[in-house]
């Protein structure tokens, strides 16, 4: 049995690989890079390490012959750049018999209004079309997209927001990593939908946390869409990343990250990680690193 890894040196890609070599032996073991010399943490742990870009789909059958199971991390970039990209690993992963397609999907795929949202639901329905046994992990918010936030709550500012009491799922990527490595190293979910979510919380719940962490009063401060985007491009945003940042405040009002689901506890064999837990580590982090 092999397994592969895509996008194994981004973000979440090194942590799924940390969480396998608890669970499998390392010769069962590969990940794809587009940049071999990027990958020497890898080479040190004496993990298979195999060229391919998602742009080059000779190099993705390459990569992907002998792999059992296949875990697809969603790539970067605009809408049809990421659709395409998706695409030609679906192809590759077909050509060459892969056993499970495992993909990083997002929170209620089918409707989310989330601006991310339209690549998953494609790459969703063309894995399905594709006939490849799949998993779908439909990962809620990384509570680390939060931490602009956290930095302005230590500069002494509020959090700000415009999602009023809309909630979200806020998990650390640790927790989605452990999920997709229990996935993987099982193969037991085959055709399996899975909506990975902590306990839902809105940015006031936020707020009180960071009050209890922090020995002081942190507000919340909730601004309509227009001085959102106002405040965000006063305080060095691009204009792009704002209107990105406001598209995901409207989604959050709409309830599109609000996910009751055990699904997380399910997979990783015990409770998804606190909001608290979170805020208290990157708190720390950013006293102790920045």
């Amino acid at each position: 049995m092999k397994i592969l890894i895509t996008g194994a040196t981004g973000m979440l890609g090194v942590k799924v690989v940390q969480a396998l070599l608890e669970r499998v032996p390392t010769e069962q073991l590969a990940v794809s890079v587009r940049d071999p010399a990027k990958a020497e943490r890898f080479k040190e742990q004496r993990i298979e390490i195999r060229q391919a870009d998602y742009e080059d789909p000779a190099s993705l059958e390459a990569a992907f012959t002998g792999i059992d199971r296949l875990l697809l991390i969603s790539s970067q970039g605009d809408d049809e750049t990421r659709i395409r990209q998706h695409s030609n690993v679906i192809y590759a992963a077909e050509r060459t018999g892969v056993g499970l397609l495992v993909y990083t999907s997002v929170s209620k795929a089918e409707t989310s209004s989330l601006p991310v949202a339209e690549v998953h639901r494609q790459t969703e329905a063309a894995i399905i079309k594709s006939g490849i046994p799949y998993t779908f992990l439909r990962n809620n918010w990384y509570v680390e997209n939060e931490i602009p936030v956290i930095k302005n709550v230590l500069a002494g500012g509020p959090v700000l927001t415009a999602a009023e009491s809309g909630r979200v799922g806020w998990v650390p990527r640790v927790d989605y990593a452990e999920a997709a490595a229990a996935v993987l190293a099982s193969g037991k979910h085959t055709n399996k939908i899975y909506e990975l979510s902590g306990i839902p919380s809105s940015y006031a719940d936020m707020a009180r946390e960071l009050t209890s962490i922090l020995g002081r009063r942190v507000i919340v401060r909730n601004v309509d869409d227009k001085t959102y985007q106002e405040v965000l491009i006063a305080n060095g945003t691009p204009d792009v990343m704002a209107e990105f940042s406001l598209d995901i405040q409207r989604a959050i009002r709409k309830g599109d990250l609000d996910v009751e689901s055990a699904d997380l506890p399910y997979l990783m064999g015990r409770p998804a990680i606190s909001l608290k837990q979170s805020l208290t580590e990157i708190v720390y982090y950013l006293n102790t690193v920045e």
